[in-house]
């Protein structure tokens, strides 16, 4: 009975943290990550958070990443835009900027398509051809979380259900 009681406690200890490691906290929210993708370990110190989608076929995969800069907002949200829509070029027909409400939570969407501009600082060592990006600012007295996804266009569009389900799944941490 002691050891049925000991693998009881153990899968039920192993069915939490399961549940838990898809469960993450950036700046005043928690968010929950698509079953698919998965957590990595930031590749700057200024991303709180960063998820990857695999690559279709062993092909380059899409990569999310999570800043938060504190009640300086980094720079605030229409700076960002801007800065984000310039990281892309060659379609700019398809850049948007589009205001939410997720819950009670004020969110700026950003999407555009083109080539990613080559960003040493931001993890990109090399343009990316076709590419996509899609991003959210979720705003928040204690200070913006800034979320940004970016890779290949037919991964990154494939996966923009997920993205905003990521978004919504943002709640004010207890």
């Amino acid at each position: 009975m002691k050891t049925l009681a000991s693998l009881f406690l153990a899968l039920f200890a192993t069915i939490a943290f399961a549940e838990d490691s898809a469960k993450f906290k950036v700046g005043a929210f928690a968010f929950t990550r698509p079953a698919a993708w998965k957590s990595i370990e930031p590749t700057s110190p200024m991303r709180k958070a960063q998820l990857q989608v695999p690559g279709k076929d062993g092909g380059k995969p899409a990569d999310i990443t999570f800043f938060f800069f504190g009640e300086s907002n980094g720079g605030g949200v229409e700076p960002n835009v801007q800065r984000w829509l310039g990281q892309v070029s060659g379609k700019p027909d398809t850049n948007k900027t589009e205001k939410q409400d997720f819950n009670g939570v004020k969110v700026t969407l950003v999407s555009a398509e083109g080539s990613l501009k080559a960003a040493p600082m931001a993890g990109i060592a090399e343009e990316i051809a076709d590419a996509a990006l899609l991003g959210a600012i979720l705003e928040h007295a204690e200070g913006a979380v800034f979320v940004k996804m970016t890779g290949p266009a037919v991964l990154v569009k494939a996966n923009r259900e997920q993205f905003i389900g990521l978004v919504k799944s943002a709640t004010e941490k207890k």
